[in-house]
């Protein structure tokens, strides 16, 4: 089974407020990361990780066909998040697809491609989406690799894991925006 992980736990320090719940073309940011991941067929399974204001999301986002899990300690740092989804998913899962909830640009074609590898490689999946040559999500990883996610510890996502295993790079830049909205600058930005 191939499953989707959308990270959307932290606290969204540098935004000032839920950024999850920040409206972009009449709808919440984390809404189109949900549709997005929605849109693929091929993925049976849909957690999203909350954290932060967790109540207050639930609240204001049409979570659709996702099931949320909440990470209790999500401000230690996103190891967390990653390890509450890979614990939700875990049992089931041959493969999980990484993404954010702060990217609403990612596409489902996007997504699809990952899915495809999913496929094809099964539990030894692990791919990378690239921006322009810079790191960026969507991730694909089999369960050969979900104890090494599982592992992390702190402020850290997957990025040591995925050098450590040699995740294969693909390029998605020319596809969709890889801009993940930490501030109001960067929301105002794709607004215009």
């Amino acid at each position: 089974m191939i499953a989707a992980i959308v990270l959307a736990a932290g606290g969204a320090s540098r935004f000032g407020s839920a950024k999850q719940l920040a409206e972009l073309d009449g709808v919440p940011l984390l809404e189109h990361a949900i549709r997005a991941v929605e849109a693929v067929p091929a993925i049976e399974r849909i957690v999203v990780v909350l954290g932060a204001r967790a109540d207050e999301i639930r609240a204001g986002v049409d979570f659709g066909s996702a099931e949320v899990v909440v990470c209790e300690d999500w401000d230690t740092g996103q190891a967390a998040s990653l390890r509450c989804g890979i614990a939700a998913i875990a049992a089931d899962a041959d493969v999980v697809l990484l993404t954010l909830g702060d990217m609403p640009r990612v596409t489902p074609q996007v997504i699809a491609r990952f899915a495809d590898l999913a496929v094809e490689h099964g539990a030894q999946t692990r791919a990378r989406g690239l921006y322009d040559g810079a790191p960026g999500h969507p991730v694909a990883l089999g369960s050969a690799y979900f104890d090494a996610i599982s592992a992390l510890e702190g402020d850290v996502g997957a990025r040591e894991v995925l050098k450590r295993i040699g995740a294969y790079p693909i390029e998605v830049g020319h596809l969709c925006s890889g801009v993940d909205v930490d501030t109001p600058e960067a929301l105002d930005n794709l607004r215009s």
